[in-house]
């Protein structure tokens, strides 16, 4: 699974920053900082979904990867 992040409805609240550090930063500037290339770490799959489904813009997707 990839993460997909719609940049025009993302308003950089955090809270994926919250529930997966590991995957999601805010940068210096606010935005959203994550590897929409890489494929997301099973280890991490957990977290990822509830920060997926915890964004209350919906502005992250999990995509299969190809």
């Amino acid at each position: 699974m990839k993460i997909v992040v719609d940049r025009d409805k993302c308003v950089s609240l955090g809270i994926c920053e919250g529930l997966a550090p590991e995957i999601f930063v805010l940068n210096d500037d606010g935005e959203l900082e994550v590897d929409e290339s890489a494929p997301v770490p099973a280890s991490e799959m957990e977290r990822v979904r509830s920060a997926v489904s915890g964004c209350p813009v919906n502005a992250l997707r999990l995509i299969e990867a190809d």
